[in-house]
């Protein structure tokens, strides 16, 4: 088969295994066109005024695959389906009891069952061996309820074409914090989780000046025990400082050289810098943040969630591989102001599988616009990615996208209202925002903004495979011709050969033998340094966060490995994922 083919096959199989609105008894829809038309009817159900005019806008932006809606929006909106149109949530507080776990639990798997992925932090359990007062036994610690965890997910995936997602965090002073940097090594089966530590800035300069580090856990109701130690810490899911038992000391370096040695072997846990997440978070003055979700991209409260959509870069180049190929930036924001609207409907036509979560998701109103496409945009450009040209030009991109969905979210508060726990002081005091343009800052002061996070740049995988296997998010082209796993219907995962979008269309234009030019690199001709300073540039446009995974040559050493993260550290980076060639982590199935 031919590979223009296949690759056509893969989208076709994509959309009808995972976005096609079938039922029994009815016929499916006959097309992925006809999918849009139904998501664009659905969406713009939620307008009160000029309800067909934005039926025509959405259902126009979905041509052609230039705005691609997360894949919940893309399955469920407009259908029967008790589900979700939100990718992302966040678990509430895991309250530190046998009945607050198993609670936590349920609500998880209520939302992993409605087609939300989940972002959990086990920092509020406590360490293995302490005492458990009520059971006169001792405790088991948050790695043990992980494996709960993955056994309720791989029960309720069972009969589900989705895969169950999960975020397991734990902080990097909590006791247990070695056997969770160690829980994927130790060849346990944790496959539903990704897992990431929560760093403090206090750990990375207990790491620089090889200082000893302090594992603690919150005292409680409980006394002080006679001769302890104690300290003061502001705790997950808390916003005052708690007095905290401290239960030894080590140096931070052995929890950092652990954390090195995990990665390399197992490609996990990836970073978050926790305490920059809750600094540059626009909501600082009411929220508190301990995880993220899934993927990473959106580091959200207790019960908070987001709903995702990607700008398929790769339709806004002019004249792609010719002399003088230039972007579409009145296209381009004409699509990021519809596309923003429409996410922001989203939130009032669909499901929340908790109350809980109607309540923390509705009083901020996040969204995620982000981009897929990218390296494919800037080969078709003639731009290198990871040159100062293709940082350059990212920078301007983002910068665009960034200002138009502030502008047009400052617009449909006029209309609509202000998310309600907007507050015009503290809210334009937040970094972010200050680093908008006056005039921005002014017509928030003025108007408010309908949405307090409205900018993250997710994965993308499975929708920039429906769009003829654009390349995913911000990643590097992964390679020229590559294997992609999707999920079929049964659940089981099928293989399919696939060429990458920019590729396939150069020797469309120039031949199928013709030498690939130097501005269509591969991950691996991309160095760490040049994937983390894109990863910068991006996030510096960016409000929520990125996911993207660093992907680095097979042998690193780790003191090769510690320059990356510290680097991730240095350009201001939220988090930081890695895989090192050779890791045993497996490839994703789609």
């Amino acid at each position: 088969m031919h590979t223009t083919h296949i690759t056509e096959a893969i989208s076709d199989h994509v959309w009808r295994t995972r976005y096609c609105w079938t039922e029994p008894g009815r016929v499916p829809e006959p097309s992925v066109e006809a999918s849009w038309d139904r998501v664009a009817l659905a969406v713009s159900g939620a307008e009160t005024h000029h309800r067909d005019d934005w039926r025509e806008h959405f259902r126009a932006i979905l041509n052609d695959f230039r705005f691609l809606p997360g894949g919940r929006i893309l399955a469920g909106a407009g259908t029967s389906h008790h589900s979700t149109l939100f990718n992302c949530f966040v678990a509430g507080p895991l309250e530190d009891s046998v009945q607050g776990i198993f609670n936590a639990l349920r609500e998880a798997m209520v939302t992993l069952q409605a087609g939300g992925g989940v972002g959990v932090d086990f920092s509020t359990l406590r360490p293995a061996g302490s005492p458990a007062v009520a059971s006169a036994g001792v405790a088991s610690g948050p790695v043990s309820f992980m494996n709960v965890w993955e056994e309720a997910n791989t029960v309720l995936e069972s009969h589900n074409v989705r895969r169950g997602a999960m975020m397991a965090t734990l902080r990097c002073d909590h006791p247990d914090i070695e056997a969770f940097i160690e829980a994927k090594t130790r060849g346990g089966s944790l496959s539903h989780f990704n897992l990431s530590v929560a760093i403090t800035d206090d750990f990375m300069r207990a790491v620089e000046e090889d200082s000893p580090w302090p594992l603690v856990f919150p005292l409680g109701q409980h006394a002080i025990p006679v001769g302890a130690e104690v300290c003061e810490r502001v705790w997950s899911g808390d916003s005052a400082p708690q007095l905290c038992l401290v239960y030894r000391r080590v140096p931070a370096r052995l929890v950092w050289n652990k954390l090195l040695a995990a990665q390399l072997l197992c490609a996990e846990p990836g970073i978050l810098f926790i305490d920059r997440i809750n600094r540059d978070n626009n909501l600082w003055y009411c929220e508190r943040i301990a995880t993220t979700n899934p993927c990473g991209e959106v580091p959200l409260p207790p019960y908070g969630g987001c709903n995702l959509g990607s700008i398929n870069l790769t339709r806004f180049v002019h004249d792609p591989f010719a002399r003088h190929p230039n972007v579409d930036w009145v296209g381009l924001k004409a699509v990021a102001g519809i596309a923003t609207r429409f996410l922001d409907d989203v939130h009032d036509i669909s499901l929340l599988p908790l109350k809980a979560q109607e309540k923390a998701v509705r009083a901020s109103r996040r969204i995620g616009l982000g981009v897929t496409g990218l390296a494919d945009m800037l080969a078709m450009l003639g731009l290198r990615y990871g040159s100062e040209a293709s940082l350059d030009l990212t920078r301007a991109i983002m910068g665009t996208i960034r200002d138009t969905a502030y502008a047009t979210s400052v617009e449909i508060a006029r209309e609509k209202g202000a998310f309600p726990a907007f507050d015009k002081l503290k809210y334009g005091a937040s970094p972010f925002v200050l680093g908008l343009s006056h005039e921005l800052q002014d017509a928030i002061a003025e108007h408010g903004i309908r949405n307090s996070h409205l900018l993250a740049v997710a994965p993308a995988g499975a929708i920039s495979l429906l769009a003829n296997h654009v390349s995913s998010g911000i990643e590097p082209i992964f390679a020229a011709r590559a294997e992609r796993r999707v999920r079929g219907a049964d659940g089981q995962p099928v293989s399919f050969e696939a060429e990458d979008a920019a590729v396939r269309l150069y020797k469309q234009l120039h031949g199928a033998q013709a030498a690939l030019p130097d501005a269509l690199p591969t991950v691996a001709d991309i160095s760490a340094e040049e994937q983390l300073r894109m990863m910068s540039v991006v996030q510096s446009c960016v409000d929520s966060a990125i996911s993207k995974t660093v992907r680095l040559p097979q042998g690193m050493r780790p003191q090769e490995l510690e320059l990356v993260l510290l680097q991730a550290w240095e350009l201001g980076l939220k988090g930081c994922a890695v895989y090192p060639e050779g890791s045993r982590s497996g490839d994703a199935v789609l």
